[in-house]
């Protein structure tokens, strides 16, 4: 197979291949190889390469093709309709969980730690005829907006390999921009599938809290969600339906199962006339830098342009507001599951780790449970006034143009604001402008892509809900993806 049709084949959205699939002018196992030449050719190794995968599962998606070859040519004889993801190779996140393989996480406390059971959303994409082909790297316990580790090395933006694709998913936007898998899954407590979607010009989805099983006991956790990524807003929200649905493991999940979040024809054909979207290009006081608040301008107009009317917005927010609020939250929940699941290996942390324990732990004994149940209200108030007439909000996905590969940022991080002046953000996190939909939990949240920075990073754009109108931000995001043209694949440049 040639480098040339190697690239044709894993540019390939999941549409795109179950049509050649059906008509028999592709089988799985041909996309596969493609997918496993592409890997080979552009994934590299820990020290220099994108290094996207915590490892290949080659033989059982092999053995899992060969099915689904067998399957869709019974498909094709007797007309029947096979399962929406059947033959499509599906790279998940190390944290969702294989029966019998690692679930490490990255940290040396969990070495050799297995999976008993399949993740909830492993188990649906397997049912729904996934090939799942390989696994994808994230910081240690999912808790840094960049993605490297001592376990499994640095993980690089395959659109310019010194910068990071984001965190916590960034193996699987990273492994999406350079075509090593047609869908990924990810996960999401303060941004960690926007973030790289955003850096990897791919798409993500934040669901409403509960909409997407998670695992026990975090997935009570109301800031979380587990979710898609995909390198089309279709295939998002193909595989968001896949997902969604009560599971009997997760006592939170809601909805009916396999229920796609938009029609197909609704999402073919996007309406943007008379739609009301607020504009929100600074959320508060978040110093977006020129370039990502011109892109930002530019998906307005071409919304306005396609009918939709907006309407800029003003939130009354500080980054140092968020950053306290959505810390106290994880002072109370995920900072002290942290503690003491690396207790006793402390000394081999990643120093991100160890600072977002610490500030976790500093941020609750500020604030009592109760008043950061107060702090997460008034932003949700706030948020929900502020869309009052509006059917969504439109606002960046981060505020600065590229996270260095292998930073820490333990000293926060420098910035540059809209006035093209420096600003330095005490906390890096205030880099990114995810976590408020966090916060307010049970919006819909999707980002798509905006267009590239100055530095040639893509950028992103959110496209935020009312709580539980998920349609309504799938065909906005559907009309942006029409109108905003990106390129394919990345140069793979250093």
């Amino acid at each position: 197979m040639t480098e040339t049709s190697t690239c044709e084949l894993t540019r390939l959205d999941a549409y795109a291949a179950r049509a050649l699939f059906r008509s028999g002018e592709l089988a799985p196992s041909e996309l596969l190889e493609a997918t496993f030449a592409r890997i080979a050719a552009v994934n590299g190794d820990r020290e220099t390469g994108v290094n996207a995968f915590t490892e290949i599962l080659a033989s059982e998606a092999r053995e899992q093709a060969r099915a689904a070859d067998t399957a869709w040519a019974d498909a094709r004889s007797d007309g029947s309709e096979p399962p929406p993801l059947l033959g499509i190779p599906v790279a998940t996140k190390e944290k969702h969980g294989l029966a019998g393989r690692s679930l490490e996480q990255g940290l040396a406390s969990q070495r050799g730690v297995l999976a008993d059971a399949h993740h909830p959303v492993v188990e649906r994409v397997l049912h729904a005829g996934g090939i799942i082909h390989a696994r994808t790297t994230s910081p240690e316990f999912s808790c840094a907006t960049v993605t490297h580790s001592p376990a499994w090395g640095i993980t690089r933006n395959p659109w310019h390999l010194a910068a990071s694709p984001g965190g916590s998913s960034g193996g699987a936007g990273s492994a999406l921009a350079a075509g090593m898998a047609t869908l990924a899954t990810a996960s999401d407590i303060a941004g960690s599938t926007r973030i790289p979607a955003g850096f990897t010009g791919t798409v993500g989805y934040k669901a409403p809290y509960g909409r997407i099983p998670g695992l026990p006991p975090l997935s009570a956790d109301w800031y979380r969600g587990d979710g898609p990524m995909a390198r089309t807003v279709a295939d998002t929200a193909l595989f968001a339906g896949v997902l969604s649905g009560h599971h009997a493991v997760d006592h939170g999940s809601v909805g009916v199962p396999g229920a796609a979040p938009i029609s197909s024809a609704r999402l073919r054909a996007p309406n943007m006339r008379g739609r009301r979207i607020g504009l929100a290009l600074t959320l508060g006081d978040y110093p977006v830098a020129p370039s990502i608040r011109a892109n930002t301008e530019r998906v307005a107009q071409v919304l306005e342009a396609a009918g939709a009317v907006i309407i800029p917005v003003e939130l009354p927010w500080t980054v140092e507001r968020i950053t306290a609020t959505t810390f106290a939250h994880f002072g109370y929940i995920l900072g002290p599951a942290m503690a003491k699941l690396t207790a006793g290996t402390e000394s081999e942390l990643a120093a991100y780790t160890t600072q977002f324990i610490a500030d976790a732990a500093r941020a609750a004994a500020d604030v009592s449970f109760p008043e950061s149940l107060a702090l997460d209200a008034a932003i949700q108030g706030e948020l929900a006034s502020a869309m009052t007439g509006l059917d969504a909000l439109l606002t960046p996905v981060q505020a600065v143009e590229m996270l260095d590969a292998a930073g820490n940022y333990l000293d926060g991080i420098d910035a540059v604001g809209p006035d093209g002046l420096p600003v330095h953000l005490a906390h890096y996190w205030e880099a990114h402008m995810t976590s408020p939909f966090n916060v307010a939990n049970r919006c819909p949240v999707l980002a798509v892509p905006s267009g590239i920075s100055s530095v040639g990073v893509p950028t992103g754009v959110q496209i935020v809900g009312h709580p539980w109108d998920e349609a309504t931000v799938f065909e906005i995001g559907a009309a942006i993806e029409a109108r905003i043209e990106m390129p394919d694949y990345p140069d793979l440049r250093a």
